[in-house]
C-alpha cells in the first residue's frame, strides 16, 4: 500500500484503528534526526513525527549526550501526538507494536547500577584502528573501527579506568530498548555491528568469543558473553512497554503501557526491511551523513576484506556491508553556501528547491567530472585509510568551472569510496545482484542520485515510495512482523507477499556514458588520495 492510499482512506476510520491499538510505532534514533512513524494494520504510516539533533565533538570524540538522547525522543514521540491529533482529532493512547532503532554499533558502556561510565562513543569516531588491527588479525575476521567490540578493547590498550568497572555494553537502539522494557537484548543485525556472528546458530561466534577472553584475561572483569546483550531475530517478541518506559516517552501520561517491542535494530537492518531487501542477490544503499551498502550474500566471501564487513539481516543471514563514514553532509554544507548567496541577492528560496536545483544541474556536467576534483570527508573514512577529515575541492588548469560539473563532481565524491568497497564484492568475489534499492535524503530529487549511483556500480537501482520514511518505518514494520507474523513465517515472506505486495518501484538502469564516465573519475579519485592524506598530515 502506497502513502496516497493512506491518506484516502476515511479519517474516522484510521482514528478508530489507532483508538483500538491496531497500529505500531517505530522510532529510529538517525545522526541528524529522530523519526518516529505510527502504522496501521496494513503497515502504510498514518501519521509521523521528528526531532532535529545534531552529535557532538567533544574532546576528539563524536558524541551524543543521552540527556539529548531522552529530550530528543519525548520531543520526537510529543510530534508523532500531535501528528495524530491534528489529522484524526484524537489522542495517541496506545498501540499494539512498537520499535527502536537507532545508528549502529557504537559504544556505550554502563556499570552494575546500569549508569554510563564514559560518554557515548559513536559509529563516526575512527580513533580504534589499534583494536581494530589486531582483533581483525586474532579472528581472521575484519573488525571494523566502529564496532563495540572495537570499541571495548581500544578502551582496554589504552588502559582506561572504566573497564574495571564494565557491567554490560551496548548499542544506542539496545540502550533505548532496554530503558523502555528492563530487557537487554539486541536484533542480530544490530548484534552483529558489536560482535561477530555465527550465521549457523544466530548467536556471538563462541570461537572468537573464547579467543577475545583470554585475549583480555585479566584486564576486563567479566566474560565477554556476559557484557553483551542476548540476540533475536526479527519476528520474536522482545519484552513490553513499562509504566516507566511509557514515562519516559510520554511524560504526559497519555500513552498506556503494554506494548509488545520488537528486537531493537540498527538503521543498516532497518533500511533493508524498508527496502525489501533481506532476500539473497539482494542489496540496497542508504545514504545520509554516512553512506553504506547490504547486499545478501548466496556464499561466504573467499576471504577477509578490510573494505568489507560481515553482519546479518535482521533474521540473521550474512551480509557484505560496505560502510563509509561520510555521505552528503558536505553536500549539504555547499547548498548552504548557495543558500546563503541568494539569501544576500535578497531572493527567497526554499530550501527545497535549492537542493533539487543543484542536483538536476548535475545531470548535465561532464561525465568525467571534468578535471574537477572532490573530496567530502568531514571524517575519518577507513576504507581509504584516512584517520581524520578534511574536505576538499580543487582543479587542474584548464578545466570549466561549471555549476553542473561542479556538482556532479560533489555527487560523485558522495559515491566514491562506495564503489571502492562494491569494486572488492563485483570484481574480486564475483557477487551477483538481481536488484539494488536505494533510499536516504541523497535520493529524494528524482532521477539524479539514483542515476549516478546506477553508474557508479553498473547495476540497475530502484527506489520506491514505501521507503520514503526510510527506517522508523522498516522499524516499525518489525514491530508489525511481530505482531502480525504466521506460523513458520520467514521475514522475507512477510515483506514480499504482505508489506510490498502492492509497492511501486522506479528502476534506472546505468547509463554507459556515465559508467565511463565514473570510472573515469575513480581513477582520478584514487590517484588523488595522497592531496587528502596531506592535508590531514598539515592542517
Amino acid at each position: 500500500m502506497t502513502m496516497s492510499d493512506t491518506e484516502a482512506r476515511p479519517a474516522a476510520g484510521i482514528r478508530t484503528t489507532i483508538d483500538d491499538g491496531r497500529t505500531a510505532i517505530g522510532i529510529e534514533l538517525g545522526s541528524t534526526r529522530i523519526k518516529a512513524v505510527l502504522t496501521g494494520p496494513d503497515h502504510a504510516a498514518i501519521a509521523v513525527g521528528t526531532h532535529d539533533w545534531e552529535n557532538q565533538f567533544v574532546d576528539r570524540t563524536w558524541t551524543y549526550s543521552l540527556d539529548a538522547v531522552w529530550a530528543g525522543l519525548r520531543d520526537c514521540f510529543a510530534s508523532l501526538a500531535e501528528d495524530v491529533r491534528r489529522k484524526y482529532g484524537t489522542e495517541l493512547r496506545t498501540t499494539g507494536a512498537l520499535g527502536v532503532s537507532a545508528m549502529m554499533h557504537g559504544y556505550l558502556a554502563f556499570d552494575a547500577e546500569g549508569e554510563l561510565l564514559t560518554p557515548f562513543r559513536t559509529w563516526r569516531n575512527t580513533n580504534t584502528g589499534d583494536a581494530s588491527e589486531a582483533l581483525s588479525e586474532l579472528f581472521g575476521h575484519n573488525i571494523p573501527h566502529r564496532w563495540s567490540i572495537a570499541h571495548l578493547y581500544q578502551a582496554v590498550l589504552n588502559g582506561e579506568e572504566h573497564v574495571a568497572r564494565l557491567s554490560k555494553i551496548n548499542t544506542l537502539a539496545g540502550y533505548v530498548h532496554w530503558q523502555l522494557t528492563g530487557e537487554q537484548v539486541l536484533g542480530v543485525g544490530d548484534a552483529s555491528g558489536m560482535f561477530p556472528i555465527d550465521v549457523a546458530t544466530g548467536g556471538y561466534d563462541t570461537r572468537m568469543l573464547a579467543q577475545f577472553d583470554e585475549l583480555a584475561a585479566g584486564r576486563v572483569p567479566r566474560k565477554l558473553a556476559d557484557l553483551l546483550p542476548a540476540v533475536l531475530p526479527a519476528g520474536e517478541p522482545a519484552g513490553t512497554l513499562t509504566e516507566a518506559g511509557a514515562r519516559l516517552l510520554d511524560p504526559s501520561g497519555v500513552l498506556q503501557p503494554g506494548a509488545t517491542l520488537c528486537p531493537p535494530e540498527g538503521d543498516a537492518g532497518t533500511g533493508m526491511v524498508a527496502t525489501n531487501s533481506v532476500a539473497r542477490r539482494t542489496g540496497n544503499v542508504s545514504a545520509g551523513t554516512s553512506i553504506f551498502a547490504m547486499i545478501v550474500l548466496e556464499n561466504e566471501l573467499s576471504r577477509m576484506h578490510p573494505e568489507i564487513d560481515l553482519v546479518t539481516t535482521p533474521a540473521g543471514d550474512l551480509v557484505a556491508m560496505v560502510h563509509c563514514n561520510n555521505g552528503a553532509s558536505e553536500l549539504n554544507s555547499w547548498a548552504g553556501l548557495f543558500a546563503e548567496f541568494t539569501t544576500a541577492l535578497g531572493v527567497d528560496v526554499d530550501t527545497n528547491k535549492i537542493f533539487e536545483t543543484l542536483f538536476r544541474a548535475a545531470l548535465s556536467g561532464a561525465p568525467d567530472g571534468g578535471g574537477l576534483m572532490a573530496f567530502n570527508n568531514l571524517s575519518g573514512e577507513p576504507i581509504t585509510k584516512l584517520h581524520e577529515g578534511r574536505p576538499l575541492f580543487f582543479r587542474v588548469p584548464g578545466s570549466s568551472l561549471d555549476l553542473a560539473t561542479f556538482m556532479r563532481t560533489q555527487l560523485y565524491a558522495a559515491l566514491a569510496t562506495l564503489r571502492i568497497g562494491m569494486d572488492v564484492l563485483q570484481k574480486e568475489e564475483s557477487v551477483k545482484l538481481d536488484r539494488m534499492f536505494a533510499h536516504g535524503g541523497l535520493f529524494k530529487t528524482e532521477g539524479v542520485a539514483q542515476n549516478l549511483l546506477a553508474a557508479a556500480i553498473n547495476t540497475p537501482v530502484s527506489v520506491g515510495d514505501l521507503a520514503a520514511e526510510g527506517g522508523a518505518w522498516g522499524i516499525a514494520v518489525l514491530a508489525g512482523f511481530v505482531r502480525d507474523r504466521q506460523p513458520g513465517q520467514s521475514l522475507d515472506d512477510f515483506l514480499t507477499g504482505t508489506v510490498f505486495a502492492d509497492a511501486q518501484l522506479d528502476t534506472a538502469e546505468p547509463d554507459p556514458a556515465d559508467v565511463a564516465g565514473f570510472t573515469a573519475f575513480m581513477q582520478r579519485y584514487v590517484a588523488a588520495l595522497p592531496v587528502q592524506q596531506a592535508a590531514v598530515d598539515n592542517s
